[in-house]
């Protein structure tokens, strides 16, 4: 049994390497030559894998592309809940602050990630891939009305969607910033822009 648990581990390693390798590999690809002048032998060849493994692991080369777009969103909705619990515990209570420490985490991702960022935003993308994103974007708007305690009248529903708007337009200034030095100055004025707003004053006369 203990060589039977042994195995089992060592092959889900293996697996979950190989997973990360191609994940790897598409990262370079995709943001080189974009969703449809991307090809899977390139993928494969950078990964040190097979075709038949991309498969066996993703089913196709819009599955890569997607898994890829689903583990940097997860990433940033990681690093954003991690920063706004960090800040609660600190004893930031202001919603705004604590939508300002979420963004602040979400922001360095897209710097980290630039090269992701760049491809989800601005690149080309499997057919419904547009759709996902519109989905995935409205759920971060319902999050952040969750954190700031909006309600769901009209007014309420548009300010969280112009918070949200402003951190993703961030996003795209910061991925496509020359320096990091550049890409914290939008960060702060990003930040500042969120405070001037006063959205808690909005939401309050709502």
């Amino acid at each position: 049994m203990a060589r039977m648990a042994r195995k089992s581990s060592w092959e889900w390693s293996r697996t979950a390497q190989t997973r990360k390798s191609m994940l790897q590999a598409a990262r370079e690809v995709f943001s080189e030559h974009g969703f449809a002048e991307a090809n899977v032998s390139e993928v494969v060849a950078r990964a040190g894998s097979s075709v038949g493994s991309l498969y066996h692991h993703f089913g196709g080369k819009t599955e890569l592309f997607l898994a890829l777009y689903e583990d940097h969103q997860a990433a940033h909705e990681q690093a954003s809940a991690a920063s706004v619990s960090k800040a609660k515990k600190e004893g930031v209570s202001d919603p705004v602050e604590l939508l300002i420490a979420g963004a602040r985490a979400y922001l360095a991702g897209a710097w980290e990630r630039r090269d992701l960022v760049r491809l989800f935003i601005d690149g080309d993308g499997p057919p419904g891939f547009e759709l996902i994103r519109r989905t995935r974007g409205r759920e971060w708007v319902r999050q952040n009305a969750v954190l700031l305690g909006a309600g769901g009248d009209p007014l309420d529903r548009f300010t969280v969607a112009v918070l949200t708007s402003i951190i993703g337009e961030a996003a795209r200034e910061v991925a496509t910033s020359d320096t990091e030095e550049e890409a914290q100055e939008v960060i702060e004025a990003a930040m500042t822009l969120i405070r001037r707003l006063d959205p808690l004053r909005v939401l309050d006369e709502s």
